[in-house]
């Protein structure tokens, strides 16, 4: 399929939303629903292949980091005729994420970097108090 009929498939704005379990679980289902709404909407498979890594990273990051006992967090998928963008709110406002690389013998902290290589654009807003979303976006043309 050429990148030119792969985004005449998705209408002007197309987005799925879903709350999740701040859970390892939560995580996994969040990369899985992505997965199969990206599929169902044929998107390139190079832009599947990176939603699928951010997805995990971002819902990993927001389960992990952004938990609160009893809270969950949201992952929301935004296809606009030139972009997808990914975004996962979750409620741990004072938390923010930090891109600078973890110390050589830390066993963590190595997420954001993979985001950085795969999103086009990344970012992070503060959402009323107590929320923040990360989101980061991929240029549709730009991944055949």
């Amino acid at each position: 399929m050429n990148q030119e009929k792969s985004t005449q498939l998705l209408s002007p704005t197309e987005q799925f939303s879903v709350l999740l379990s701040s859970t390892p679980r939560g995580a996994r289902l969040a990369r899985l629903l992505a997965t199969e709404w990206m599929r169902t909407r044929e998107m390139p498979h190079r832009v599947t292949e990176a939603a699928e890594h951010l997805v995990a990273e971002l819902a990993a990051n927001a389960a992990t980091h952004g938990r609160l006992p009893g809270r969950d967090f949201r992952l929301v998928l935004q296809a606009r005729r030139k972009t997808l963008r990914i975004e996962a709110t979750d409620t741990r406002g004072d938390d923010l994420p930090r891109s600078l690389p973890p110390a050589l013998d830390a066993e963590s902290g190595r997420g954001l970097l993979l985001v950085e290589a795969l999103a086009d654009r990344w970012g992070v807003e503060l959402d009323p108090v107590p929320r923040k979303t990360v989101w980061a976006e991929l240029d549709l043309l730009l991944h055949p």
